[in-house]
């Protein structure tokens, strides 16, 4: 009604309904149509003409309808009869309106929709609202991956793990060892599929053809020929899709989960997001091209993005606050991060630092901030970012505590709580306290003798020599940002990996030679991240990763029990004499095993009360008080101890304990020889630091007989450690190398890299401009490459 009264006055104007849009036929229905609402005129292909007469058009010719719902003049006093024809003209087209005016003897059309829609195909849009734009909204997600960005598909290299194997010792794995009923059934279908391609059952799969494997996978293509059932072999991957689509066995949908990998959408091609949401853009981008983008690109993208007039009122409000938190990010070092990165493939420090950035972003005064080592992950070049990020927190009127070992971050306090002397028992003081200079100052402090040099992790007098004709050789390497990279690994030496956060090293060492080793060594189905290939890999026969994930998930999980040491202790209690009157035998002695354990909480020690609106609350078992057993078990003593005593020892109260028992003694000392000495057999795995865990699963690793073939990998196993405890670990790792075993080490931590026998830096930065092998060599070479930030912090170390 606005547009139309800006018309000048006395034009002619005609409101119109579009019935058809180019399309073939005489139409003579439409006519029909027309006739029965009432109207007397229709325009086809742009002539008026009286649709009451008998009308005849061309059924080869594309033609265009409207319905001519009325015909007026512009002036004052058509306001309510030009409202009441465009209310029936958007009513009979479907929220579609044309208003055509006369100009110059020739008509120009001004179509209006109710609906975000195109006047031509009809394609609508709903009004943009950002819940359009969430991938977590069933409005923005995609319709196939549900917001996911990946489908579960299945895998032929999964579903064939081994290619040297023939189709009669099941190199079809996922059609191995069903139920015999499901079992002949599959062997049926590949006898069906071996006569028909004349396959020798004795044969390689390799040796088939590409053409034979791609029919044994997918099936053959439909034709006319075997249209009939039974007459088409219908391939393994279809099959198992027909079980899985309709199973409702928990079991066999595990099962056959274990064949399938997610793969890239098809729908979406990995942007989540619908094909509406996508097709909205921002200075030429869309959603997921900016959310693809790392924060250091997004923050340009953003600061340079100008509006005007209406536009940049409203932009400016959302500008600033997203200018202000991808700032904060840049400030605490996560510039490599890309705004899509999946949370769970963040490491702890980096979530951390995110959460930070969030902090920073709400502006709050008077809080108080609890840190717990915040430079996790973070390269020295980062560090004084992150410093400077707490100490804006600091300054805006804001309480920040720091539990860390930095010696950088320690240095920057303002106040500092020395705890010790010890750990475990040994600890639990305040060691010294107040200005740093206090600190170091305090002779009584570990932690002062180390920042004052006067203890230190000394650099090896001679380093072993790397042998590059004795190497792993990565060839191709192009997962995530490796810029498909050749990468050669010394072996029966200590190996670190360095470099700045992001710039690729736990791609190229955990997703790529890991997996590629487990495959290999193990026949693990995790496929390896991109690569060409990797050769030397028969002179490794053990790879064992030591990560810093929980020992168990429960607390019934603990020490003991994760390095098999509470069966050797069992198993002593059994030996007992008591023990063998009775009749106890070692699962007698386990508090997962009805007979031994208390009764009330079933070998807990404590019970869970479930909380309504609270988390739920754990008491002291009131029967055993903890023990965790029943009283005839508890009347068993070895020297006096019940098997509750022993779990309540402290790893070095066990060693002397148990010195005289050479299979416990052994698994003790290395507990020590880790530093752990302070933490009792039987804590709760739940309450155990991911440091911990580490070096747990390190002294049981050490606990085993070696094969001199060993490959160990540790991502940052320095976490949680204080000055002496890495002096501790290195002493441990460089002795599995003269051993003849290999150490690779993924480490920010200077005092480990300085005592490193060869070094391969990555870079030069994170994301998208890291990915490159900078230097590779020992220390004093890496320290003297010009362009590596680790050389450059190296240099003033050695």
């Amino acid at each position: 009604m606005d547009r139309v009264s800006r018309i000048p006055y006395g034009t002619k104007i005609m409101i119109l309904t579009p019935i058809i849009k180019g399309k073939k036929g005489e139409h003579k229905e439409i006519f029909q149509k027309i006739r029965r609402k009432g109207f007397v005129r229709a325009r086809v292909d742009g002539k008026v003409i009286d649709a009451g007469s008998d009308v005849k058009l061309s059924r080869y010719k594309l033609h265009d309808i409207d319905i001519v719902v009325d015909r007026l003049v512009v002036k004052d006093d058509i306001q309510k009869r030009l409202s009441d024809s465009i209310h029936t003209s958007l009513e009979l087209g479907e929220g579609v309106v044309i208003v055509a005016r006369e100009k110059k003897g020739k008509w120009q059309d001004m179509v209006f929709s109710e609906r975000y829609s195109c006047p031509d195909c009809g394609i609508g849009y709903e009004e943009l609202a950002p819940r359009m734009f969430s991938f977590n909204s069933p409005y923005g997600s995609c319709r196939e991956c549900e917001g996911l960005g990946m489908t579960l598909e299945f895998d032929p290299e999964l579903i064939i793990p081994n290619e040297e194997l023939s189709l009669r010792e099941d190199a079809v794995h996922a059609w191995s060892k069903w139920s015999p009923i499901t079992q002949g059934h599959y062997n049926s279908l590949l006898d069906i599929f071996s006569e028909k391609y004349g396959i020798d059952t004795e044969v390689p799969i390799r040796k088939i053809g590409k053409k034979a494997k791609n029919i044994l996978l997918h099936g053959e293509p439909l034709n006319k020929k075997n249209l009939k059932a039974g007459e088409r072999f219908e391939g393994v991957i279809p099959v198992l899709w027909q079980v899985y689509d309709k199973t409702n066995s928990p079991d066999v949908i595990k099962r056959l989960e274990r064949y399938m990998e997610y793969t890239t959408c098809e729908g979406c091609k990995a942007a989540r997001l619908r094909p509406e949401a996508l097709s909205v853009k921002v200075n030429g981008k869309t959603i997921n091209e900016i959310t693809s983008m790392t924060v250091k690109n997004a923050f340009d993208f953003f600061k340079a993005l100008k509006f005007k007039g209406e536009k940049e009122i409203i932009a400016k409000g959302i500008l600033k606050e997203i200018i202000i938190r991808s700032g904060f990010m840049l400030d605490i070092g996560l510039y490599y991060l890309t705004l899509d990165r999946r949370s769970d493939t963040l490491s702890g420090g980096e979530v951390q630092r995110i959460q930070l950035a969030t902090q920073v972003g709400t502006g709050l005064i008077g809080a108080c901030y609890v840190l717990d080592e915040p430079t996790i992950g973070l390269h020295q070049r980062d560090n004084k970012r992150l410093i400077d990020t707490l100490l804006k927190l600091k300054d805006s009127g804001n309480t920040v505590i720091v539990v860390e070992h930095d010696e950088e971050t320690i240095r920057n306090a303002d106040y500092v709580i020395d705890l010790g002397p010890g750990a475990g028992e040994h600890g639990g003081e305040i060691v010294a306290e107040g200005s740093v200079q206090e600190i170091t100052s305090n002779k009584e402090s570990l932690t002062s003798q180390y920042m004052n040099h006067k203890l230190k992790v000394e650099i090896p007098g001679i380093r072993k020599k790397a042998d590059m004709k004795n190497v792993i050789l990565i060839q191709g390497a192009m997962e995530n940002n490796l810029k498909s990279i050749d990468v050669q690994i010394p072996l029966n030496v200590f190996c670190c990996i360095t470099g700045v956060s992001g710039s690729g090293k736990s791609t190229l060492i955990d997703q790529i030679l890991h997996r590629a080793l487990m495959k290999s060594i193990y026949g693990s189905r995790l496929k390896p991240g991109k690569h060409s290939r990797i050769t030397g890999i028969e002179k490794i026969d053990k790879v064992i990763e030591i990560d810093q994930s929980p020992i168990g998930r429960t607390p019934r999980s603990n020490p003991a029990t994760y390095t098999d040491l509470f069966n050797h202790i069992r198993n002593v209690f059994a030996q007992t004499k008591e023990s063998k009157i009775r009749g106890y035998k070692s699962g007698r002695y386990s508090f997962n095993v009805k007979e031994g354990r208390c009764g009330l909480c079933e070998g807990q020690g404590t019970k869970k009360i479930a909380m309504n609106f609270l988390p739920d609350m754990f008491v002291l078992c009131e029967q055993c008080r903890g023990k965790r057993y029943n009283p005839e078990t508890l009347e068993i003593r070895y020297k006096g101890k019940t098997i509750a005593d022993t779990l309540d020892m402290t790893v070095e109260e066990a060693y002397d304990f148990f010195k005289n028992v050479p299979r416990i003694e052994r698994i003790l000392r290395t507990l020590q020889n880790v530093g752990l000495g302070y933490i009792t057999l039987g804590q709760s795995s739940t309450t155990i630091s991911g440091g911990e865990a580490q070096r747990v699963k390190l002294s049981t690793e050490l606990a085993k007989q070696s094969t001199g073939k060993t490959l160990y990998i540790l991502d940052e196993p320095t976490t949680g450690l204080h000055f002496a405890d890495i002096r501790k670990l290195l002493k441990i790792l460089h002795k599995l190398t003269d051993m003849g075993n290999t150490v690779i080490v993924i480490e920010h931590n200077l005092d480990v890299i300085k005592t490193a026998d060869y070094i391969i830096d990555m870079g030069p930065e994170g994301g998208e401009r890291g990915g490159e092998v900078i230097a590779a060599g020992p220390p004093e070479k890496i320290a003297g490459t010009k362009g590596s930030y680790t050389g450059k912090y190296l240099k003033s170390m050695i």
